[in-house]
């Protein structure tokens, strides 16, 4: 039961992302699925997931692997116990070059980059004028004259805009600064196992790589690769980023060692929310602020001094004067609670809605995440969920859920 209802729940979630086809049937259905299906982009490993068994669905644009052979929960479990294979090479990533470019990033983000050491990575806000979260992304700065960003593959045309304009902006102010759209391929390998099956390949000690630090290094003699300690699982793993005739290769080299498999999106997804992790477009969006979302860690204290990023004079006085609704956890029996679900009082008083939610295949629980009403955002604050026109026992919880593993040295 719980397998099926994971399963369902990301289909369902992941099919919100996806242009389907709705026809009669015969040819005519056919040869639209036929023509959605050129429509996609496809990353390097697209024949490789296909040949593997990959269950390829459309994602932002892209066609990408939801599962492999294995089922959802396997695949999940998989990742906690040893470490499993992401592509997530359909997200978008950005060199910035130029002597200006920390002041120009700074001018578009709420992170302190200026502060950050060489290799060094945080996890920042794309924001605009109103305070609203545009996107996440992740802003290292290299020992290479260039800033390295990771951001959404569902936001990667915004993104690019958004970026692009700003750069005309400072280079027309006489700016030094410069922006790179790789074409390489990037892949997750995430799991407690991951140290000792990427050790192998390594010529220098992975230990010295602590968690949002990042090297450019040969992997498994694949000259150029970029490794960065994170991830979006909870677990200890790595981001590495690859040259894209080589992406295939350096799979292969991974899978040949028995603790790895490939995993698919319907895998990470609970593997995310598991771990407390934000899905753009669900838990956060333009219309949500950092405060709002409880990601005040992302804004650097000079930046609330500075006040010299978008948004800055509407998100750095919620900081203090608090808001009106809060993003909070939610654990709760019964039927898994999905996006849109309103969250109740134990009055029956509609106080809020869940963003992301699905049965936990560690816990044994369902989880969630949502908006609540400020009042109602205390740890341990009973509340109600509605499923199926029915009032649900909930329990406000802290996150992430499943505690965090990520390797600090």
């Amino acid at each position: 039961m719980l397998a099926r209802a994971v399963a369902n729940g990301l289909c369902n979630r992941l099919s919100r992302e996806t242009t389907r086809t709705v026809g009669l049937g015969g040819k005519g259905r056919q040869d639209r699925q036929a023509s959605t299906e050129v429509a996609l982009k496809k990353t390097p490993l697209y024949d490789f997931h296909r040949a593997q068994g990959g269950k390829m669905v459309e994602f932002a644009g892209w066609s990408m692997p939801v599962q492999y052979k294995d089922s959802h929960i396997n695949s999940h479990m998989h990742t906690r116990q040893h470490c499993s294979i992401f592509d997530v090479s359909h997200m978008l990533q950005t060199k910035v070059y130029g002597r200006d470019r920390v002041k120009f990033i700074e001018s578009l983000v709420v992170g302190d980059i200026a502060e950050l050491k060489d290799n060094q990575g945080t996890l920042s806000l794309f924001t605009n004028t109103k305070g609203g979260i545009m996107d996440d992304l992740i802003v290292t700065k290299t020992d290479q004259e260039y800033l390295y960003v990771v951001s959404n593959a569902g936001c990667s045309d915004k993104d690019s805009a958004h970026m692009q304009a700003r750069l005309q902006e400072f280079k027309s102010a006489g700016h030094d600064v410069d922006l790179d759209f790789m074409e390489e391929s990037l892949i997750a390998l995430q799991g407690p196992s991951m140290a000792q099956v990427l050790q192998k390949g390594l010529g220098d000690d992975l230990r010295k790589l602590t968690f949002m630090t990042s090297v450019l290094t040969p992997l498994f003699g694949i000259q150029g690769c970029r490794v960065t300690r994170c991830g979006y699982t909870g677990e200890d793993g790595v981001e590495i980023s690859v040259p894209p005739g080589d992406v295939v290769s350096l799979t292969e080299k991974l899978l040949a060692n028995s603790e790895v498999k490939l995993a698919g999106l319907g895998a990470r997804d609970s593997l995310r929310l598991e771990a407390g992790l934000c899905l753009y477009g669900n838990d956060i969006d333009e219309t949500t602020t950092p405060v709002e979302a409880s990601l005040v860690w992302t804004i650097g204290k000079r930046r609330r001094q500075t006040l010299d990023f978008p948004g800055a004079d509407i998100i750095v006085p919620q900081i203090k004067a608090k808001t009106q609704r809060k993003r909070v956890g939610l654990i709760s029996t019964g039927p898994p609670v999905r996006q849109h679900t309103p969250i109740l009082s134990t009055d029956g008083r509609v106080i809020g809605e869940v963003t992301s939610g699905c049965p936990s295949p560690c816990l044994k629980q369902n989880v969630a995440m949502g908006y609540v009403e400020a009042g109602f955002s205390k740890v341990g604050t009973s509340i109600q969920v509605e499923v199926r026109k029915k009032a649900v026992p909930a329990v406000v919880s802290k996150m992430p859920f499943v505690p965090t593993k990520y390797y600090m040295g």
